[in-house]
């Protein structure tokens, strides 16, 4: 993990911080600070461990880890896509056994989002090192926060190993979630890109009584050391973990923030192709190349077009919308120049594109989830997509006093 990759050696100048000054200040996430300054504080206590796949130090899986050096593990509990093994996006987690260690597995992505009485009965304090994206469709904050309201009737204790936001600190897009929308892919009154980590988001949704607490949870954050707000994931100089199947390097996610919303339509947003979320498209889709050049520039991306045909691939992909048909559309490629594209704002812009070049495009409801606001009303009543710079603004304020780095 300490090692620079070459990628990331040349992405740190496009992104304004030289490879030499990660190595000189190389970051650490908060599991790491948990081994080296924490442990003894786990002396004599149940611990139960809320993390996913990514949740590794050095190579190897905090849970091994923890127990090899004599913390008393008793309880894991897994977030969509599991513990240990890989599942897909939206695949139901069953409570089972871990394997390599006897330890009961209690899904929280099933029949059960919100820990139970008991499930917590074994355990005085959780361990969180879950992969935020910085996005508030990804699910992981949403189970944070019922963890959080579970421990706080169950009088029980969270530690947040903190981790950097991969796409900055300072990057918030998007609208605030309005209400009517809230579900598991959306769950509090925030834009859809914030730039908190974790341990900053416990903070706000706490501080700012966006959970149902009866009393105050004893929560902590293991802060991550290093990190600064304007660091996107490539300066930190840390190995990208894909921190779910479909994403499988940061430059997926990078483009994951704004075509996600393709989930929310009948075309394909590239589940079961070596590409997710770069590859968008489906069989009635077909863009003039001269309009691809002209958004390209727009937004200093290459947008080419793309033929492909999304298989199933069992735990990543098990069944893909579109599923052996031949898909016309666009591939994106970023080539490491992050800092010149707003990912949310091409989103939108190639949602218009599906809308025009698509005769048979559709939206479902589950857009407006996603998006947080009536994006299926605005563009079936052929209506302007409004700006966030409002929303934007006023979440900013609120967040300020929940920040934990500079």
């Amino acid at each position: 993990m300490r090692i620079l990759s070459a990628v990331f050696f040349l992405m740190s100048f496009w992104v304004g911080c030289s490879a030499q000054e990660i190595q000189e200040n190389p970051v650490k996430l908060g599991a790491e600070v948990l081994l080296d300054q924490h442990l003894s504080e786990l002396k004599g206590k149940r611990v139960g461990l809320l993390m996913n796949p990514s949740s590794r130090v050095d190579g190897t899986h905090m849970v091994d880890t923890l127990r090899n050096l004599g913390v008393n593990i008793t309880a894991l509990y897994a977030a969509e896509h599991g513990f240990r093994g890989e599942a897909g996006a939206g695949e139901k987690i069953e409570d089972g056994i871990d394997i390599q260690t006897g330890l009961p597995v209690y899904s929280l992505y099933g029949s059960t989002r919100k820990p139970t009485p008991e499930m917590l009965e074994n355990v005085d304090v959780v361990l969180l090192d879950l992969p935020d994206m910085g996005l508030r469709f990804y699910t992981y904050n949403s189970t944070m926060g019922l963890m959080l309201e579970a421990i706080s009737e169950q009088e029980k204790e969270l530690w947040i190993l903190d981790r950097p936001n991969p796409l900055g600190g300072s990057y918030v897009a998007g609208w605030m979630l309005r209400e009517k929308y809230k579900s598991f892919v959306g769950s509090y009154p925030i834009p859809i890109a914030y730039g908190l980590t974790m341990g900053e988001m416990a903070r706000l949704i706490v501080g700012e009584e966006y959970l149902k607490l009866d009393q105050k949870p004893g929560f902590k954050v293991i802060e991550t050391k290093g990190w600064k707000r304007n660091m996107m994931w490539p300066e930190t100089g840390l190995g990208w973990i894909p921190p779910s199947p479909n994403l499988p390097t940061f430059e997926h996610l990078y483009a994951y923030a704004g075509t996600v919303i393709f989930e929310g339509t009948n075309l394909s947003e590239g589940r079961g192709t070596e590409d997710p979320f770069l590859n968008i498209g489906s069989p009635t889709f077909q863009v003039p190349g001269s309009v691809l050049d002209s958004l390209s520039r727009v937004h200093n991306v290459k947008l080419s077009s793309k033929t492909f045909s999304p298989e199933s691939k069992p735990g990543v992909a098990a069944f893909p919308k579109l599923e052996g048909e031949k898909c016309h559309g666009i591939r994106i490629s970023f080539n490491g120049n992050y800092l010149k594209t707003d990912p949310l704002k091409l989103g939108i812009d190639l949602l218009k594109l599906a809308k025009k070049y698509d005769p048979n495009f559709k939206m479902h409801p589950f857009a407006n989830n996603l998006w947080g606001i009536d994006i299926k009303g605005i563009l079936d009543a052929n209506q302007t997509i409004p700006d966030w710079e409002k929303d934007v603004l006023e979440f900013n304020e609120i967040r300020e006093k929940y920040l934990i780095y500079e």
